[in-house]
């Protein structure tokens, strides 16, 4: 089949509304949107209705939204371990309203002392493989938990602990695409120690709406509650990581858990159209979307529209232009000189979007030189009565993880280290101690110095060109928060890999439902590999201040099981 028949399946007689206008979103549109949620007194956006609940419920009882986030994410980690828990990693960035300021976490975990590039390379591995031991690296989720707590929280740990160890104890039923992910991963992963243990009870993955329980999860959330950061990387649950480790030929340590720490980092903004659009630094990939963005603004995407041709163009090779930096830079910054300020900045966008061509899609661009002086995670966002704002992603990678279950203890350890290059020449090259690249990206945007919207959207490589789509639908299309999220999404692949491999091709274009046939046949035109695709497009959560009425607006990614709840 040709692909101008392929993309015949995805004809739409109209463009996507894009007047916010509630008459718009009548059944028979070509996409149809709920309302957004709105409440004066706080507001929560998870990936799951029931952690939604538990973060409101810790509002209500006095919580600020720091409190709240750390008690969705322990719960999160329990009903959603297909893309979470305290095995995994987490980033976050904070507004503090009596402050008026961001703040940004980097709990990500590094990679154990003991293992070595040589010893990699001596196996013949041409890449780190997904599972098993060898790309387990720290978990830092716990450890960020703290940091975030003892800065600002207000509750006790034990208090916001509770709700989840309680749904451990009692448990919970699972939702239909959580059960999906969870068979799916189940196939591949039952096979390594402790997953069938812990995540197959009766020899089988749970059932939409059956009931699941986990004890070793709850006894290792009281430990934590009781015994604080140190229980889980100085304590028994160390000690047990470390044993499990030794025994099934793994490198991770008592000594890489005792010695790991966060770090508070700085976040970084570009102003795109009068609104400054926040993310976090590498390791992470979240400046790949301000550089989207950067080389966009002088595009007049409003005039073209949403789903036009030029808008899709044009997104396309921004993200091209992005991602070969992204290939080359983004790193441990520990471990390398990261030009962070320079790949972000308005020179550096003018003389890369030079190589744009509005007539033709490109096979490849050249990697850049920054250097002008020389030449399946889960996302949620909560907001309080006093106005503070948490923006918070945390992941296991892919799925569960590595398949590695440490005894007992009802969780299983990420394979983040798998985002490693084995290439000696490459900023993210495997060395001990160091940090993996990274996809988890949380995002914040501020207009006039004031907080406006905290957001994000899960999903791996998908994440910088999800956060590039929803300022864009929000500042230039004009779009309401839910609108935003549930807007038919773009996804260009085959340049997505973090580890020094460059596109040869010009990858190709992902897109949703949604899109009119016209604007598909003229990209097919222009040179662009269209194809539709189910699923690769993220998770969205979102909560918008409105300082004029001094109300929250909270939205939900409806393609997954999240829920927006206020008070």
């Amino acid at each position: 089949m040709s692909r101008l028949l392929t993309v015949f399946f995805l004809y739409s007689l109209c463009h996507m509304p894009t007047t916010g206008n509630a008459m718009d979103r009548t059944t028979g549109a070509t996409f149809a949107s709920r309302s957004e949620v709105i409440a004066k007194h706080g507001m929560a956006a998870t990936s799951h209705p029931l952690a939604t609940q538990i973060a409101v419920d810790i509002l209500k009882q006095g919580g600020n939204a720091i409190d709240a986030a750390i008690a969705a994410n322990a719960a999160l980690g329990l009903m959603e371990p297909t893309g979470n828990g305290v095995g995994g990693d987490l980033f976050a960035i904070v507004w503090i309203a009596k402050e008026e300021k961001l703040y940004g976490l980097n709990a990500s975990g590094r990679s154990p002392q003991s293992l070595t590039l040589p010893e990699l390379l001596r196996r013949g591995l041409k890449e780190i493989p997904p599972y098993g031991p060898l790309p387990v690296s720290v978990p830092g989720c716990v450890d960020g938990w703290f940091e975030l707590h003892g800065r600002f929280g207000s509750l006790s740990m034990k208090r916001v602990l509770e709700p989840a160890i309680q749904y451990a104890e009692e448990g919970f039923p699972l939702t239909e695409v959580i059960a999906d992910g969870w068979a799916n991963g189940s196939k591949k992963l039952k096979t390594y120690p402790g997953f069938a243990e812990t995540f197959m009870p009766d020899g089988r993955a749970p059932r939409k709406g059956e009931l699941f329980r986990n004890p070793r999860l709850a006894k290792t959330l009281r430990k934590i509650a009781d015994g604080g950061r140190d229980a889980f990387y100085r304590g028994d649950i160390a000690k047990t990581i470390d044993t499990f480790m030794k025994q099934n030929g793994g490198y991770l340590s008592y000594e890489d858990l005792s010695e790991h720490r966060s770090e508070w980092v700085e976040p970084v903004s570009i102003d795109y159209r009068g609104y400054r659009v926040w993310e976090l630094p590498p390791n992470g990939q979240g400046i790949a979307a301000l550089q989207m963005l950067q080389i966009l603004e002088e595009y007049n995407l409003a005039e073209y529209g949403f789903g036009s041709w030029e808008h899709m163009h044009l997104f396309a090779e921004a993200k091209k232009l992005a991602f070969e930096d992204r290939a080359k830079f983004y790193a441990d910054p520990e471990f390398n000189k990261i030009p962070v300020r320079e790949l972000i900045s308005k020179e550096y966008a003018d003389r890369r979007r030079k190589l744009i061509r509005l007539d033709k899609s490109a096979d490849t661009y050249p990697t850049g030189n920054p250097n002008l002086e020389a030449g399946d995670t889960i996302y949620l966002t909560v907001a309080d009565e006093d106005r503070n704002m948490v923006s918070l992603i945390q992941s296991n990678y892919r799925g569960f993880g590595s398949g590695m279950c440490p005894d007992g203890l009802g969780f299983c350890l990420q394979d983040r280290g798998q985002l490693f290059d084995l290439n000696e020449e490459c900023f993210n090259t495997y060395e001990p101690g160091k940090r993996p690249f990274h996809t988890i990206i949380p995002a914040f945007i501020t207009k006039d110095g004031k907080p406006y919207m905290s957001f994000g959207v899960m999903g791996g490589a998908t994440q910088p060109q999800a956060h590039a789509q929803i300022v864009m639908n929000i500042v230039d299309f004009k779009m309401n928060l839910q609108e935003a999220g549930d807007a038919p999404r773009m996804v260009h692949a085959g340049s997505s890999q973090p580890t020094g491999s460059r596109m040869t091709d010009g990858g190709f274009l992902q897109v949703e439902n949604g899109f009119s046939y016209q604007t598909l046949r003229t990209l097919l035109n222009k040179g662009h590999d269209v194809r539709y695709a189910d699923g690769p497009y993220g998770g969205y959560q979102a909560i918008r201040y409105d300082a004029e009425q001094d109300v929250y607006y909270g939205a939900s990614e409806s393609r997954k099981d999240g829920q927006a709840a206020g008070w």
